[in-house]
């Protein structure tokens, strides 16, 4: 009976865990945003000439995946929460022009379709840059080994950017999955860049998540 109460106390513990404080957005998943977070998409048109977009198979991205991409965000706009960010290796989408505390900044800047080009947007969207081109910034730290656990919100379902580190950062409670999404930029005179501190990124612009279940 003892070490049922001692399990409930611990489970307890860890669901009542709030969010970190400071403003910030991370990538929508199929479960939504946490109760009170903002939504927005970004919606990205891709080459149109062999287009080679991929994304992971049986992904858990909440947006849409063909010839063109459309990514959403949940987006934390207060600077709630009781405790910092906890080190570790693994990023967060920038929102309201600084990072939180521990974090470092930079970007990636997607060259999308030159022709009769159709990239949109709506709602509340990470710091960046969205027109007929995409920049998007980013917060990440590797100041702690992906293997020591972090303390986040096991509610439901969610995603960080996969940094440095071989593996995804461990989650106390939750599963992690390794997840992408490569986008088929502009082929003619592309300039598909990136700068600072970003998501770990191969093939131009195959990005690398992390899902926590």
């Amino acid at each position: 009976m003892e070490n049922m109460f001692i399990l409930f106390l611990m489970i307890a513990s860890v669901c009542a865990v709030s969010w970190p404080r400071g403003r910030y957005s991370l990538p929508t998943s199929k479960s939504g945003c946490p109760l009170g977070w903002a939504e927005g998409c970004r919606y990205q048109d891709n080459e149109d000439i062999h287009n080679v977009n991929d994304v992971s198979y049986n992904h858990h991205f909440y947006g849409i995946f063909g010839r063109n991409t459309k990514l959403c965000y949940c987006t934390k706009t207060s600077y709630s929460g009781s405790e910092s960010w906890p080190s570790g290796n693994y990023c967060i989408a920038r929102y309201g022009r600084s990072c939180p505390s521990g974090f470092r900044t930079g970007s990636i800047y997607w060259d999308d379709e030159d022709h009769d080009n159709a990239n949109t947007k709506n709602g509340i969207l990470p710091d960046g840059t969205y027109n007929r081109n995409t920049r998007i910034y980013y917060c990440c730290r590797s100041d702690g080994p992906s293997y020591r656990s972090i303390v986040l919100p096991t509610s439901r379902p969610f995603y960080l950017y996969h940094y440095t580190s071989t593996l995804c950062q461990r989650v106390r409670g939750m599963s992690a999955r390794e997840e992408f999404v490569k986008t088929d930029d502009e082929d003619t005179h592309n300039n598909s860049a990136d700068g600072g501190n970003h998501p770990k990124k191969t093939e131009t612009t195959r990005i690398h998540y992390c899902y926590y279940s």
